[in-house]
């Protein structure tokens, strides 16, 4: 009987648990799901393998290759964390966007502030949240910047994750980024920075007056740009869709729900006056008493239904179909 049941065990790792290899990363799969090849626990508490995030991702060796899940058990983690540029395939998960939260609250520097910052590729985060308290929740601080997360890395997924703070909560810095059911509250250009990223069926929570975009594509050539669709833009205050940061900005908003937070004349061309034509700045199929365009800057851009539509497409952020979003599946 025991030499059967071995018999069966290794069977079934071998037959169900096989070892794949995709582009280079390792992965297990059982049936028609994918999972990890390694996973480690986070628990504040001390009932994991580690009692903080930090010293879970230093565990990991460098230029790995294999996918390694890091579990983060509920609670508050008051710690700042790097996903250096040389630990790349990790997925990090906790236990809820209420659940598992990760705060902080530097304000110094916009670089040195960040509570999470991810410099590899190929990354996937889910159901966990990034906060920098020091304007968040609103207090009598002076308002500064201070950033909740910056994404540097490329292939980059996000699925139910939280983004807390007031002045540029998010910091896109760079890369593709995928953002799927994700909340970003703030104020004042509350997501920023030159991703090439696509918002899909986000929540974008305004706690102030500002600005929610200021987008950094800096030639029309650069294939940066947010892209907003089937999402919420809803809260306090009032705000303008977006500013440039750099020249060539580039904010669509793609049938998206709009309260009366934002302002009628919807796009603001910061320091870039008698410049507003190389800013791509649209709208297209919003909807709610925030959306009407009747108001809008004259120089906002009307883009063409087959713009639109290719980018409000995953082809938006994979257009050689590198099927990068497949790391969804963990």
């Amino acid at each position: 009987m025991f030499i059967r049941l071995c018999l069966f065990v290794c069977l079934f790792l071998i037959l169900g648990l096989k070892i794949e290899q995709v582009n280079a990363q390792l992965y297990r799969r059982y049936r028609n799901k994918l999972y990890p090849y390694r996973t480690l626990v986070v628990d504040s508490l001390g009932q994991g393998n580690f009692s903080t995030i930090q010293s879970a991702i230093d565990s990991i060796p460098s230029n790995n290759n294999v996918w390694i899940c890091i579990k983060v058990k509920e609670g508050t983690y008051r710690e700042k964390i790097e996903i250096p540029r040389d630990k790349p395939y990790i997925i990090l998960k906790g236990e809820g966007r209420r659940k598992s939260y990760v705060e902080w609250d530097d304000h110094d520097t916009t670089a040195q502030s960040p509570t999470f910052v991810i410099m590899a590729d190929n990354i996937v985060v889910k159901s966990i949240s990034f906060r920098n308290s020091y304007n968040n929740p609103l207090n009598n601080r002076p308002k500064r910047p201070a950033v909740a997360a910056m994404i540097s890395g490329d292939k980059v997924y996000f699925y139910r994750v939280g983004f807390f703070g007031f002045q540029d909560t998010l910091w896109d810095d760079k890369g593709r980024h995928y953002y799927e059911l994700c909340t970003i509250q703030g104020a004042v250009d509350f997501i920023f920075g030159a991703g090439q990223s696509l918002f899909e069926r986000c929540s974008i929570s305004v706690i102030g007056v500002g600005y929610i975009t200021a987008q950094g594509r800096t030639n029309p050539n650069d294939g940066s740009g947010f892209v907003f669709k089937d999402s919420h833009v809803f809260g306090n205050g009032t705000v303008y869709l977006g500013r440039p940061w750099r020249g060539y900005a580039r904010v669509l908003f793609y049938n998206t729900n709009m309260t009366n937070v934002v302002r009628p004349s919807g796009w603001n061309s910061w320091n870039f006056d008698s410049r507003e034509d190389h800013v791509t700045f649209a709208e297209h199929g919003n909807f709610g008493p925030g959306a009407d365009t009747s108001k809008r800057v004259k120089w906002a851009k009307k883009l063409d239904l087959k713009t639109v539509e290719k980018m409000a497409s995953l082809n938006f952020i994979d257009p050689k179909q590198e099927q990068w979003l497949q790391n969804q599946l963990f």
